[in-house]
């Protein structure tokens, strides 16, 4: 006899079948069938965020460590809502299914004022996603959302968004037989004589160099590899760790210091490997690399993109440098005057930024002690995260130091509550200022909720000191617009129910720290930046702005 289910409930059970065990969003009269369904069959945990742009990024984090992140938003405004963490998430390359309703499909592309209605809202999913879709057919609504999770994970990965009018989500059907993946779709390998060229330059080079990417999150052991040969390895800050800081070539994410610059500008090849070449991390494409400077990536729309490349291949990172290091062999690359400027350039980068930073250096380093080895730093744009939390703080493997790749701020707090989630026995600190966490403090209520392994550390400055840096070092010193009023973060977080503590110094940061992070569940640290000192901050290198 035929199972007889509402496409709401399809969506429930395609999602099962996908093995996703927690969805982030908000209720709606345009999501309820979907949404109910998801309560009747008690299979996925729900986890009621207090806005779409939360859901959504916290379904980013949650996307990096578990392979699929799901958000369920209301349409019109309520998706609107949802567009700044959708390009947040595009840039990150995060598998995210964004499922959204729509209104009555008499009603669709009508201007007719109903409600929740948005002019065109498949036209501005479809260019904050990597792909967008509405489905129209009940009949077709599984293979679709199959065909939106095929998509979102294969790469180059990013997310898809999915709008579903409310009268078909209540369309009852028969239950489909097949719901499962049907797996993300493959590059093809790149050919031989690719691989064999850039053995053969990694052989014969003198002052090799490699850059790395978020591209190669899964390219541990063959960044590792390479290393060893005696390559040094500068990451973005989106790969940090896939080669330990630990590592004696491990140059960090200090692509911006005047020394490792030289180190790059004079190897006799650079290769690139999963990186866009970020504005922020090569001073707006001023960064000058080697005329030998190799390129692979998993999108040929990368080739010449930000930078002339001599060698171009499309290629995922992990399965091409496995098959460049069968090809290289046991061969050793190690040299001990190269080594030596590796070691003092990399001595020199963080030299420097302990002395721009002063005590919060040292603050850098007492969280990094606090914090348990497998725990996690996320971290909001902010003096602090872009700083000695972006290239100091201690990364030693992926995933550990998670952040906004678009540079928008606002987003730590529900980036922490996304991987706390996704980490539930792991500790996860999620590093914000007062200015960002504003724009989803109520967010504070659903990592109490959801009982998250999380401690939200505030760097309290009154007011958005990155644009005070930026202000001072372009504008001739004007400051404008920057001052802002905040509430005391401890009393917020005692009156949503939470432990709270206050540091005022370095000795008590310390002690607030390691008292946080004995927490069960959720805790605030509220550190008063103006009792501790100034932050000495200019903002991204970039070129002169007027």
């Amino acid at each position: 006899m035929t199972t007889k289910v509402t496409v709401g409930e399809l969506i429930a059970r395609v999602l099962e079948a996908h093995g996703v065990e927690d969805i982030f969003g908000l209720i709606s009269i345009h999501n309820l069938p979907i949404a109910d369904a998801i309560g009747r069959r008690e299979k996925i945990n729900f986890v009621c965020a207090r806005g779409e742009a939360g859901c959504v990024t916290m379904a980013d984090a949650y996307a990096r460590f578990k392979g699929l992140g799901v958000a369920l938003t209301s349409t019109g405004a309520g998706s609107g809502n949802a567009i700044g963490s959708m390009v947040e998430a595009s840039n990150a390359g995060s598998p995210v299914i964004h499922i959204t309703g729509q209104v009555e499909k008499e009603y669709l592309d009508r201007d007719a004022s109903f409600i929740h209605e948005a002019n065109d809202q498949l036209g501005y999913l479809k260019s904050s996603s990597k792909a967008a879709f509405r489905i129209l057919s009940p009949e077709h609504a599984v293979g679709m959302v199959r065909e939106a999770i095929r998509v979102a994970t294969t790469v180059p990965k990013g997310p898809v968004s999915i709008e579903i009018p409310i009268d078909v989500q209540a369309t009852t059907i028969d239950l489909p037989a097949e719901l499962s993946y049907v797996g993300a779709m493959q590059l093809p390998e790149a050919p031989q004589e690719a691989v064999d060229l850039v053995a053969e330059q990694i052989k014969s080079a003198k002052k090799p160099i490699l850059w790395i990417g978020g591209g190669c999150l899964e390219a541990s052991a063959e960044v590792t590899k390479l290393a060893n040969m005696g390559i040094p390895v500068v990451s973005s800050t989106h790969a940090r760790g896939v080669l330990p800081d630990s590592h004696p070539r491990s140059l960090n994410a200090f692509h911006n210091s005047s020394a490792v610059e030289e180190l790059i500008t004079d190897s006799d090849v650079c290769i690139v490997v999963g990186s866009r070449l970020r504005s922020n991390e090569t001073k707006t494409y001023s960064l000058k690399f080697p005329a030998n400077l190799i390129q692979i990536d998993a999108t040929p729309m990368a080739q010449q993109r930000n930078y002339a490349v001599k060698h171009f291949f499309c290629a995922e990172a992990k399965s091409f440098l496995q098959r460049v290091n069968e090809q290289l062999g046991d061969i050793s690359k190690v040299d001990a005057d190269y080594d030596e400027r590796i070691k003092a350039a990399k001595t020199f980068a963080i030299d420097a930024l302990e002395t721009q930073l002063g005590p919060y250096a040292d603050i850098c380093y007492s969280l990094r002690k606090a914090l348990p080895n497998d725990g996690i730093l996320v971290r909001d744009i902010t003096m602090s995260g872009s700083t000695w939390g972006s290239r100091l703080f201690p990364v030693n493997e992926p995933l550990k130091n998670i952040h906004s790749l678009a540079g928008a701020i606002g987003l730590g707090l529900a980036h922490g509550i996304g991987t706390a989630i996704a980490n539930p026995d792991k500790k996860t600190v999620a590093l914000v200022g007062d200015g960002g966490l504003m724009l989803g403090i109520g967010e504070i209520a659903t990592a109490i909720q959801e009982n998250t392994n999380l401690v939200l550390l505030v760097m309290n400055d009154g007011g958005y000191g990155v644009m005070r840096g930026i202000q001072k070092q372009y504008f001739d010193g004007r400051q404008y617009y920057n001052e802002l009023h905040t509430p005391s973060f401890v009393a917020l977080g005692e009156a949503m129910g939470c432990k709270s503590y206050k540091a005022e110094s370095l000795e008590e940061f310390d002690t607030t720290i390691n008292q946080a992070m004995k927490e069960e569940g959720m805790s605030v640290v509220e550190v008063n930046m103006t009792a501790i000192g100034p932050l000495n901050f200019a903002g991204p290198p970039q070129k002169k702005l007027y």
